[in-house]
């Protein structure tokens, strides 16, 4: 099983996120996304910028993707996906079915990211005849749910490879309306670009101070950090080839990606696996839960 980098959720200047690419290529990973997937509006880097790393990573011997907006409202913004799709060099991740036709019309492979909606062994199967190679589970997707969506993609010699979201505080929903924004009593094509301010996104609490969402501008993610690195041996049974690590600057990438390779790896663990909340979606229960293997 491989472990993969996704792509940086939040708004980070541009230096701090070259810095920390260049320290993830120090990590022990196989794949790493990049791209932004949540913002257009976020121009730190730009098209240009994203080549450039993807470059980087692939001359470090790992497998780099290009990452596309997952929610597309305007033009501009599908003509930035356009670019990704034209580049001729790397393979695409798709969070939007316009960046599957894209791909698809070029007859490039790509992965269907977590944006786009995959619950079926059939839907699995119209998406390699279009081109898919490998795809990332749904966030809410419990275990034998997946076994059986497995065994179903088998039963029809499909050939792909499947990913799970596996470390980090999971996206559950985007929307139209920027909630950060909102949260700032500032209009949305005024927003004053404040997510700049919470490179982890905005905390949001229920009224007995526990964790509940975080607000990162049109995305919502789950208030705690989601973590399945206690299943390890449970992913690898069912066949998962990729484990996909989200990243976030309080150093928990780093345990988080030591802590899975030395287990990986068979080597006794002298790394613990970082502090989680919850994993309830794995079990099959409400996602906020944490519950034993």
């Amino acid at each position: 099983m491989r472990i993969a980098l996704g792509p940086v959720s939040y708004s980070w200047p541009r230096e701090s996120v070259m810095a920390f690419y260049e320290r993830m290529l120090a990590q022990p990973l196989d794949v790493l996304y990049v791209g932004e997937t949540v913002c257009s509006k976020r121009r730190e880097l730009r098209v240009a910028d994203w080549f450039e790393l993807a470059r980087g990573i692939a001359a470090s011997g790992r497998q780099a993707v290009l990452s596309t907006l997952t929610l597309i409202e305007a033009g501009s913004e599908l003509n930035a996906v356009r670019q990704l799709c034209d580049n001729g060099e790397f393979l695409v991740e798709a969070n939007d079915l316009a960046a599957v036709r894209l791909l698809s019309e070029r007859r490039m492979p790509f992965v269907a990211g977590p944006g786009i909606n995959i619950y079926s062994a059939a839907t699995l199967a119209r998406l390699v005849k279009l081109g898919l190679q490998r795809w990332v589970v749904p966030s809410e997707m419990s275990r034998s749910l997946l076994a059986d969506l497995i065994e179903a993609a088998r039963a029809r010699e499909l050939a792909v490879q499947t990913e799970v979201f596996g470390y980090g505080r999971l996206p559950l929903a985007y929307s139209a309306r920027c909630f950060t924004a909102r949260y700032y009593n500032l209009p949305k094509d005024d927003c004053q670009l404040r997510c700049r301010d919470h490179p982890d996104g905005i905390a949001i609490r229920t009224q007995e101070g526990s964790d509940f969402l975080t607000l990162n501008g049109i995305q919502t993610q789950s208030g705690r950090v989601y973590s399945l690195i206690d299943e390890w041996t449970d992913l690898r049974a069912l066949g998962v080839s990729t484990f996909r690590v989200s990243p976030q600057l309080d150093g928990s990438t780093e345990a988080a990606i030591a802590a899975l390779r030395q287990r990986l790896d068979g080597s006794t663990p002298t790394q613990p696996v970082p502090a989680a909340t919850c994993n309830g979606y794995w079990h099959g229960q409400p996602g906020m839960l944490r519950l034993a293997g």
